[in-house]
């Protein structure tokens, strides 16, 4: 792993937190299911720092992270691939989801999350 400077990862850190205190409404509806180890026993957090990245969603056990795309993902999917292979890379599983599947499919969203959970 590449080398992170305590001031980069202060910052990170700061940025996490005020992504917690101010959560999209996909991610405050996906956490509300999430928290306190709702689905099925599965602790996940939100917000975790990785190197430099910020994960919206991550159980650490199975080293499955959850990510919410809006539409400013759009613009991005270079800096999206480079932040997936790097995680990939480092052992970790992405699975991505749109906002609005979210918004009208949380049931199945929810099941594929499981399904991964228990892979």
């Amino acid at each position: 792993m590449a080398f992170i400077s305590r001031k980069a990862m202060t910052y990170l850190i700061s940025l996490s937190r005020d992504f917690r205190k101010n959560p999209t409404e996909a991610e405050n509806i996906l956490w509300q299911r999430l928290r306190k180890k709702q689905l099925s026993g599965y602790k996940f957090r939100r917000q975790h720092v990785i190197h430099r990245y910020i994960t919206d969603f991550i159980c650490i056990n199975k080293k499955l992270i959850i990510e919410l795309d809006g539409d400013q993902h759009l613009e991005n999917t270079d800096y999206d691939q480079a932040r997936t292979k790097y995680l990939v890379n480092h052992g970790y599983r992405e699975l991505r989801f749109w906002n609005h599947e979210i918004f009208h499919n949380l049931s199945d969203v929810l099941e594929i999350i499981l399904q991964n959970l228990r892979r």
